[in-house]
């Protein structure tokens, strides 16, 4: 993962929290994770099987991702944009 300089005033996207969890309804599988990404007052939830590790990993290259989408000027928070 590359390191993202954050510009002055400029918010940026982190992983705050990864807790164990029970498996969503439905699922199957023994390890499931719940991660938080922060970004100021707002934060993006998400579940992910696997081990720590990958959830781990998985987690910080979705807040790498946001980050430079919103460093191009894109909403982080909308979809993207397909060509047809």
């Amino acid at each position: 993962m590359s390191d993202l300089s954050e510009k002055p005033g400029e918010r940026q996207f982190y992983v705050s929290t990864i807790e164990k969890i029970d498996p969503p309804e439905g699922t199957s599988g023994e390890n499931w994770y719940e991660y938080t990404i922060g970004e100021g007052s707002s934060a993006i939830k998400g579940k992910r099987s696997g081990s720590l590790k990958s959830v781990r990993l998985h987690a910080e290259e979705f807040a790498e991702n946001l980050n430079r989408r919103a460093a191009l000027g894109y909403s982080a928070y909308a979809a993207r944009r397909t060509q047809k």
